[in-house]
């Protein structure tokens, strides 16, 4: 709750600054917006950038439960299961966070994925093809991954960050909208309202700006996965985690989850060059080297 409480502030300081920005690059551009339209277009602008996201966030564990067909164990049956629930009750306890659910989904490729709203009242999943095809100690390495996702209140701050980049999407593409439609009209022209060159300039902007920052939250997300294999190796063992990523290299690599939730699996898809800036996860290789270098 103090992550989220922070952030928001930090994003409304930052939305002050931008109200001060907006009106000098304004007066320097040469086109007028008052107080109130200005505070009732940042206001706009910041529910749109934030409504989207956290309305994700809240219902992440019922869409992912939903989409990924995730079946709870509420009350484990097998030994598999009883193994499944302990581990992560256990490591839960080591990381400092509520027990959270825990459940499988079928799928032939390995993965798992960590998702909620709240660091206290997580969800844990993993495939089928996981628990079939890596051995205990890589499965609870993989545990502990995700566990530390759910302890280092990655979901959450994706999700802020996300908000925090679309808002200034929606504030630098409608102002580059403004500047290109001033630019083109005419110095007699006193019509009012927005021009031809509004929407076009602003469009474009908001396609070339959102681009950017799909980056710098592709960007985030590699970032974070080191910090859950770190996680993982501390709750698991730093062997086990470098061999669960290893055993991903080797002919399991795991498949990309579908939508919103890629960004929670164990591993992504690879790719090359520029789409590499894209991507969730950095290569196995970087983090399999990261863990044989961490002290």
């Amino acid at each position: 709750m103090m992550r989220i409480l922070l952030l928001i502030l930090t994003n409304f300081a930052v939305m002050g600054v931008l109200f001060v920005s907006m009106n000098i690059i304004g007066g320097l551009l040469g086109f007028n917006m008052s107080s109130g339209s200005m505070g009732g277009f940042m206001v706009m602008a910041l529910i749109m950038g934030f409504g989207g996201s956290f309305v994700s966030l809240l219902m992440s564990k019922w869409m992912a439960k939903r989409s990924m067909g995730v079946n709870v164990i509420e009350t484990p049956n097998t030994t598999q299961e009883r193994w499944l629930v302990e581990t992560v009750r256990r490591q839960a306890e080591k990381a400092g966070i509520g027990m959270p659910e825990v459940g499988i989904f079928y799928s032939p490729d390995p993965n798992a994925f960590a998702t909620g709203a709240n660091r206290n009242s997580a969800l844990v999943a993993v495939s089928q093809g996981l628990l079939d095809n890596m051995t205990a100690d890589e499965v609870e390495a993989v545990l502990g991954h995700e566990i530390g996702h759910v302890a280092n209140g990655d979901m959450v701050t994706q999700t802020l960050l996300q908000g925090v980049v679309n808002t200034f999407v929606i504030i630098f593409a409608r102002l580059i909208g403004m500047a290109v439609d001033n630019f083109f009209r005419r110095s007699d022209d006193q019509s009012g309202g927005a021009g031809f060159g509004y929407y076009i300039g602003s469009m474009v902007a908001q396609v070339v700006l959102g681009f950017a920052a799909s980056a710098i939250v592709m960007w985030f997300s590699r970032w974070r996965e080191f910090h859950a294999d770190k996680a993982g190796a501390d709750l698991a063992g730093r062997q086990k985690m470098i061999a669960a990523l290893r055993r991903l290299q080797q002919g399991h690599s795991a498949q990309d989850l579908p939508g919103g939730m890629a960004a929670f699996g164990i591993s992504g898809g690879f790719s090359s060059g520029i789409q590499k800036l894209f991507t969730t996860h950095p290569p196995l290789e970087d983090r399999i080297a990261a863990l044989e270098n961490m002290r």
